[in-house]
């Protein structure tokens, strides 16, 4: 007969807890972190959990007064200014046909940063991305001028899609293998392509020496994409590009390594998801994205002609729209409807009111300054608790 006051043996299993009922675990609350601030309530709440909409919302808004106060400087009515500005890029045959003709590459150049900045990089080259594409389709339309017209647009989109991603590969390479901040070497290679395409068309190899400024050969007649009405060849394309990017991001796997990349890369790294292969693809991506943008300013845009010019700001405004859309690849499509109609009424501002075109300039710029503020403070905050938890763990090695 054992002792009762010996303690139990080793090998004796321990006691079986006794079950909690379903009941009783649901009703345990959760302990919220120490220190972690309480999240808000009431209209703060909601906004913080809308900002996503609400910050964009915010930012044109401050941009339409701020342009309004800058429209009534110069001697007009800014209500009535915007009327005339909103109601010939929409409700005239004309506008609304510049509008979505410049909507078309807005949305590719905005999907073209949308997509790196998921993977945590700024591209910033989309303009240089685009015009190495319109050069690519321009040599390509003249090389085979004398092919098949659909044959030759085929090519063409081809090859300005792999020339805007061969362009936005030099930058990935350069950060994945030296190091370079893709910021400053987008902004080299958009120097270096508006430089090495003024030689094309002013006395080079592209330029048609029968016109009296620099220029390509111009696109073979069949080839042209002459509008369907008022919709552009190339909007279909880009609201396609658009939701199979969306798509793409949220339910490949492709779409959660570049997402988990740009989340924390560390993370990532350790999961096994290579962050040098994430930083080709999504500017190899975004270059293409870049590149067909190109193309159909070429192919669907008279003088039908590669020339100084030809992609305007177009690469800049996909700044804009990018950080409009917070990222969002459905949302480039309503930020490009409104910075294409934006684009398409400036010159209406000057020819029937007077008013200088470069007021759309300004309210641009003022959007994309009230709409990146949230980012960058965001990303200098990241950064600099990223620093004090290296600082930390390195500390207490």
């Amino acid at each position: 007969m054992a002792d009762p006051q010996l303690p139990p043996a080793k090998d004796a299993p321990a006691p079986a807890a006794e079950p909690v009922p379903a009941d009783t675990a649901k009703a345990v609350p959760v302990v919220a972190e120490r220190g972690a601030p309480p999240p808000p309530t009431g209209v703060l709440g909601f906004l913080v959990r809308h900002q996503a909409i609400f910050v964009p919302l915010i930012a044109v808004v401050l941009a339409f007064a701020i342009g309004a106060i800058l429209i009534r400087a110069q001697g007009f009515n800014p209500t009535y200014a915007y009327r005339v500005l909103f109601e010939h890029s929409f409700l005239t045959e004309g506008g609304l046909l510049a509008t979505l003709q410049k909507t078309t590459p807005l949305i590719l150049v905005g999907l073209a940063v949308a997509i790196p900045l998921k993977v945590g990089l700024f591209n910033i080259g989309g303009q240089g991305q685009l015009m190495a594409g319109g050069i690519g389709a321009a040599w390509v339309s003249y090389a085979m001028r004398d092919s098949s017209p659909a044959l030759l647009v085929i090519v063409a989109v081809v090859v300005a899609v792999l020339f805007g991603a061969m362009w936005a590969s030099i930058a990935a390479l350069l950060k994945t293998t030296r190091g370079v901040h893709e910021v400053i070497s987008t902004i080299m290679l958009n120097s270096i392509a508006v430089g090495l395409i003024d030689w094309f068309i002013n006395g080079g190899p592209l330029s048609d020496k029968n016109q009296p400024f620099p220029t390509s050969h111009a696109v073979p007649e069949g080839a042209r994409l002459t509008p369907l009405g008022v919709i552009p060849w190339g909007l279909p394309v880009a609201l396609i590009l658009a939701v199979i990017v969306a798509w793409m991001l949220k339910r490949t796997t492709l779409g959660f390594e570049l997402q988990t990349v740009g989340r924390n890369k560390f993370a990532a790294t350790y999961a096994g998801i290579g962050t040098t292969k994430a930083t080709l693809v999504a500017m190899a991506m975004s270059g293409g994205l870049a590149g067909l943008a190109g193309v159909f300013e070429l192919l669907q845009i008279e003088p039908y002609r590669y020339q100084n010019g030809i992609a305007g700001s177009l690469g800049f405004d996909g700044i804009t729209i990018a950080l409009l859309a917070r990222g969002n690849p459905l949302g480039t499509i309503p930020a490009a409807v409104l910075v294409g109609a934006m684009r398409a009424g400036a010159p209406t501002l000057q020819f029937q009111l007077g008013i200088r075109p470069e007021v759309v300039d300004v309210l641009l710029a003022i959007t994309l300054l009230m709409v990146s503020l949230p980012v960058i403070a965001k990303w200098i905050f990241r950064r600099h608790a990223a620093k004090q938890t290296q600082l930390a763990g390195s500390w207490g090695a």
